[in-house]
């Protein structure tokens, strides 16, 4: 299978190496902010009893593989995997709790992403986007602990396509945690400064396959707001029935992002990992891969941009991705090219195309 925890729904595909294909999206997102007030007697003023917000998000596709898989599932991808079909990637309705103190997000989501991302969780687990909750530690300080199903530090690309510079997503996220299930510790050290520690279950799971639990940092840097650096960390146990002879994973990435000016902005990324694996004489044996890309965004006028992409992914070992094909391990470039049209405020059309040699 593809991934330790995805894609063992896609070995039946036939031979292919070079994939180009083209998407059309129509991506809506609808608010629905309000809070609930009562009047107090003793006071004029409004006071707010229960702030919250009802977001909801919709992301419609079209794919299309030129390779034609034969089930109609594009190989190594969770986001935008189904073949020749309009199909809906992710739509979620968010419920969002916020105090001074307390916040609270429950987001349940459906479509392919989930279908393919989730699949080895349990029934009632493969529909949670987001669900946790936060506690300022302190009243006069932005100290947080966040527990639950909560996102991921990794990469610079997330599930939510609006927020990409690309519609479609590298293989740097898809294999990385799109979420982390556990706690999360956040300490501001000075005003442009904020490290996070995580202790999870593991390498995106929401049920604990091994009982061991594992350990992630960030670390976010904004010299000033049109750059940002972040650099993360993971250290895990990653044995499980599926991967009896996996031990300990260590993995690290970094990326960052910079708004040149009003019209660009660029986002980089690389990061290596390492999976200590038993080998058939029980010896203990190491085993990286690694990624880098980089992608832009140029805005040529208000509601129309052009943005791209290109990546270089090695798993030559075979850690995270098998090939179908039957390679010794999973080497490849990738490049993207797409058109962006803001429909109006909170709908967005894209067209994209993707070439992987």
């Amino acid at each position: 299978m593809y991934n330790l925890k995805r894609f063992n729904n896609v070995q039946i595909l036939k031979y292919w190496h070079l994939q180009i294909f083209s998407i059309s999206s129509i991506i809506l997102i609808v608010l629905f902010p309000f809070s609930l007030y009562s009047q107090n007697s003793s006071d004029t003023t409004i006071q707010k009893l229960i702030p919250l917000t009802v977001e909801g998000y919709i992301d419609t596709y079209f794919s299309f593989d030129f390779n034609e898989p034969e089930n109609s599932t594009i190989p190594y991808v969770v986001s935008y995997n189904r073949h020749h079909e309009f199909n809906i990637n992710l739509a979620y309705i968010s419920l969002k709790y916020n105090t001074n103190n307390i916040k609270a997000v429950f987001t349940p989501g459906y479509g392919t992403y989930m279908d393919a991302n989730y699949i080895n969780e349990r029934a009632s687990l493969k529909n949670i986007v987001e669900a946790y909750v936060s506690i300022r530690i302190f009243k006069d300080k932005e100290i947080w602990l966040d527990a639950g199903v909560i996102p991921s530090p990794y990469t610079y690309e997330s599930p939510i396509a609006i927020d990409q510079i690309n519609y479609s997503r590298c293989y740097a996220p898809e294999y990385t945690p799109y979420f982390l299930t556990g706690t999360k510790l956040s300490l501001p050290i000075t005003k442009n400064t904020l490290f996070s520690v995580y202790l999870v279950n593991g390498w995106q799971e929401i049920r604990d396959v091994n009982h061991a639990l594992a350990l992630g940092t960030h670390l976010e840097i904004k010299p000033n707001s049109n750059l940002s650096f972040n650099w993360n960390t993971f250290i895990g146990n990653e044995q499980s029935v599926s991967t009896p002879d996996y031990r300990n994973r260590f993995f690290t990435d970094a990326y960052c992002t910079y708004y040149p000016n009003k019209n660009w902005m660029v986002s980089s990324s690389i990061y290596v990992g390492m999976q200590e694996k038993i080998n058939t004489n029980n010896n203990t044996s190491e085993y990286a891969w690694y990624q880098g890309n980089i992608a832009a965004k140029y805005n040529i006028t208000e509601k129309n941009s052009i943005s791209s992409r290109i990546e270089y992914y090695s798993d030559y070992n075979r850690i995270m991705i098998t090939p179908i094909i039957g390679n010794t391990g999973f080497d490849t470039f990738s490049g993207v090219l797409g058109y962006n049209l803001l429909i109006a405020k909170d709908i967005l059309f894209r067209l994209e195309g993707k070439y992987l040699l």
